[in-house]
């Protein structure tokens, strides 16, 4: 088993490999399938539309939803995180659904004072109850470069991955009687004030003077699902039996993140889970 986390901790290593040149021109402007609904004064657009950047201040933060919803899907963003010191700064790509009980599938970004690595936070929301966050050290500089952050929803599985490498799985146990997310949700990309907790639990606040803080965005096609708007959701790919469970490499990668990069997970938890909840290994 050690050789077979060494290799994948290699996999991990070569897998993550960050792309700053020019955007894709083939790629769908901001404007086809999102909206910014919130401080709208703190975004900017460039190329074209191609990317997008939301600021942070002490006076606001950002946040652009999809036009529509969706009801399953491999949803991607590229994202480039903030720089300098960004403790107590929280930057999100998350799906979710509206009003009360929501569904929930988040990334949420934590920022760290310089020199030290950023954590991504990842939760699931179900019927209005999360409590179910994993964190992980990212393994390498998030601010300098930009990275995919993807998330697969889909029947089967709910796959958390930064590039290529899975850093999360939450599979459907409906039968087994655990709740699993089946309201249409939107797309959502946020940067906010966090620093109450975000950072070594909310001990370390925001340095306004290394602001304003910005997370660039890119890759706005979508590969979804949209609710009510007649998709074949049999024929999706991510739908695919193919995308019903990890693959062999892929689950060698994941084996390798959660030995070397796994922070915290509420499944081992007893302090506030003295008895694993009913997704997690009993």
């Amino acid at each position: 088993m050690a050789n077979q986390v060494w290799v994948g901790l290699s996999l991990v290593t070569t897998l993550t490999i960050g792309s700053s040149a020019t955007t894709d021109t083939s790629e769908p402007a901001f404007s086809e399938n999102y909206a910014v609904v919130w401080g709208g004064d703190h975004v900017s657009f460039l190329n074209g539309g191609r990317e997008v950047q939301l600021l942070m201040d002490k006076s606001s933060g950002s946040r652009f939803d999809s036009k529509v919803a969706y009801t399953s899907g491999f949803f991607r963003m590229r994202m480039k995180l903030p720089g300098k010191d960004s403790a107590g700064v929280v930057t999100a790509f998350y799906l979710s659904s509206d009003g009360n009980g929501h569904d929930e599938l988040d990334f949420e970004f934590l920022g760290n004072r310089d020199g030290k690595p950023y954590t991504v936070q990842t939760n699931v929301f179900i019927g209005g109850k999360g409590n179910r966050e994993q964190r992980i050290r990212l393994w390498f500089d998030p601010t300098a470069d930009f990275h995919d952050y993807k998330i697969l929803w889909n029947p089967s599985q709910i796959v958390f991955f930064v590039d290529e490498v899975p850093i999360r799985v939450f599979k459907n146990k409906e039968k087994e009687g655990v709740k699993y997310p089946s309201k249409a949700m939107k797309i959502i990309g946020s940067i906010w004030n966090g620093e109450d907790w975000a950072t070594d639990g909310g001990k370390e606040k925001i340095d306004w003077s290394r602001g304003p803080f910005r997370t660039s965005f890119r890759s706005f096609a979508v590969d979804g699902c949209a609710a009510g708007g007649g998709c074949s959701a049999r024929r999706a790919f991510w739908n695919s039996r193919c995308f019903s469970d990890l693959s062999a490499a892929q689950r060698l990668r994941y084996a390798a993140v959660t030995v070397k990069y796994l922070t915290y997970d509420y499944c081992s938890d007893r302090s506030r889970h003295p008895r694993p909840p009913p997704e997690c290994p009993q």
